[in-house]
């Protein structure tokens, strides 16, 4: 078993667009890339996790519900065929823990992409799900999620990340 871990928020993998993954010549297991994946999204109790967010450089990410394992499923060589209405939301991401900013995104996307097993299929996703995708979706493109905050957002959500954060730190006494 390989031994991933999160990358800090300025790692250049972060800004860079992914590659696709080759099945006929895998860089890694996917199985076991899943399994890694897999346990570091549960162990960080996060609902999606990019490959660019453990260091590896592949058009992969993981989504579901960490307290139900059989939940997440894998996501690979994502393309999104078509898109609903933006709405806006509040948003967080396991490279920025404590930071939550508001961000627009469309309702409802259609995506095909392979599993780990290397089947294609078509998905059709709704609301936090659909959110949760693209914004996985926009790890393998090179972009995180404060890049779509204005300035002002971001300011405002990190005086709100200090202030969670002494409260916490308070809670925990």
């Amino acid at each position: 078993m390989t031994h991933y871990e999160l990358v800090k928020d300025n790692d250049p993998i972060l800004h860079q667009p992914a590659q696709k993954f080759d099945f006929d010549n895998p860089p890694v297991d996917p199985t076991e890339l899943f399994y890694d994946m897999k346990r570091i999204m549960q162990q960080h109790n996060g609902i999606g996790l990019s490959a660019p967010q453990i260091g590896l450089p592949y058009q992969v990410f993981l989504l579901g519900n960490p307290h139900e394992g059989d939940s997440i499923f894998s996501v690979f060589n994502p393309k999104i065929v078509d898109v609903g209405k933006d709405i806006l939301m509040e948003e967080g991401c396991l490279t920025y823990p404590g930071l939550f900013i508001k961000i627009k995104r469309p309702s409802a996307i259609r995506a095909r992409f392979s599993g780990h097993d290397g089947n294609i299929g078509t998905i059709k996703l709704e609301g936090y799900t659909a959110r949760a995708f693209l914004h996985e979706y926009d790890h393998l493109q090179g972009t995180t999620f404060i890049q779509r905050a204005s300035k002002l957002q971001l300011d405002r959500a990190k005086k709100q990340k200090v202030k969670l954060d002494k409260m916490r730190k308070r809670n925990a006494q």
